[in-house]
């Protein structure tokens, strides 16, 4: 008897990645746009992952450097404080 492979999902349509600063129409992020930051920052202060967000690796840095910094000037608040 054959053994199944289970880690494999059922072929479905794969929904495209949107992008969400391109959705915006922003290039570049920065520390300073609040609003913007609190998209990509969990209820609990935590800054979401890639999978969640849909951005490249490379705006992925740039959010969280921008998320980062704007923690250390006391813009965001830090995951846990409440």
């Amino acid at each position: 008897m054959k053994a199944k492979n289970r880690s494999r999902r059922p072929t479905a349509e794969v929904k495209p990645r949107r992008n969400v600063l391109t959705g915006m129409g922003l290039s570049e992020v920065d520390y300073k746009d609040t609003a913007t930051l609190r998209v990509f920052i969990s209820e609990r202060g935590k800054i979401r992952s890639r999978r969640v967000t849909g951005l490249t690796v490379r705006q992925q840095r740039q959010v969280a450097t921008a998320i980062k910094n704007a923690r250390e000037m006391a813009l965001l608040p830090y995951p846990g404080a409440k």
